[in-house]
């Protein structure tokens, strides 16, 4: 945990220069589980570290950005994604687009069948460079607030369920590679070249790792 008062430390990392550096996968604040946001911040300062997030997500460019990977040890997320795919990954993945959003104290469960899960590549901003196959429940139910202290309750389905368990995740101290397929490992060159498909199925063939029934298609 950090050892200067948090809205200090938000107020030195505010004064950089922007975006903001990500926290690359090694260093302990990934690995720990963030505070629950109690109001330790003032209105204004949590307005302009959601600012401060957001920017630095879109730089990237991500679709969701917890605040950990900026190193501060909070249970804070933003997502965002305008889904700017071909018609066919946005069937195989349901990826829709999913509008501004900022998690406060968000938790995640299964929603219907919790051995019904989809399967597909991710990546995350801070493991640059490299991609794996991870099989998440498709449809969740979200809990939390929003930066308004406004609750949230609320369920998402394809693609922004994934977002939203991945940037939870990282709440958790949980990396999405703690979930993958390991035998799917590959470079982000590698997916683009090889496995660019709408789905996993060619690399899982190729690769030698399984999937969850409702990602064969």
């Amino acid at each position: 945990m950090p050892t200067a008062p948090l809205p200090e430390l938000i107020d030195e990392l505010l004064a950089s220069p922007r975006p903001l550096p990500i926290v690359a996968a090694g260093v302990p604040v990934l690995r720990r589980p963030a505070l629950p946001y109690e109001g330790q911040l003032s209105a204004g300062q949590l307005d302009r570290l959601v600012r401060a997030m957001r920017e630095t997500m879109q730089a990237a460019p991500g679709v969701g950005l917890a605040a950990p990977q900026i190193g501060i040890p909070l249970r804070i997320a933003v997502i965002e994604d305008p889904a700017e795919v071909s018609a066919e990954v946005r069937e195989a993945r349901g990826r829709v687009p999913l509008p501004f959003r900022v998690l406060v104290n968000p938790s995640y469960e299964p929603v219907g069948d919790p051995g019904r899960r989809a399967a597909f590549f991710e990546g995350c901003l801070s493991v640059p460079g490299w991609q794996a196959v991870v099989a998440r429940p498709e449809r969740i139910r979200l809990r939390g607030q929003d930066e308004r202290g406004r609750e949230l309750d609320e369920e998402f389905a394809g693609w922004p369920a994934r977002i939203v368990q991945h940037e939870t995740d990282h709440l958790d101290g949980t990396l999405y590679l703690d979930r993958a397929e390991t035998r799917s490992l590959a470079s982000a060159r590698s997916v683009a070249e090889l496995w660019s498909q709408p789905t996993p199925a060619d690399a899982a063939r190729a690769l030698g790792f399984p999937l969850p029934g409702s990602a064969e298609r």
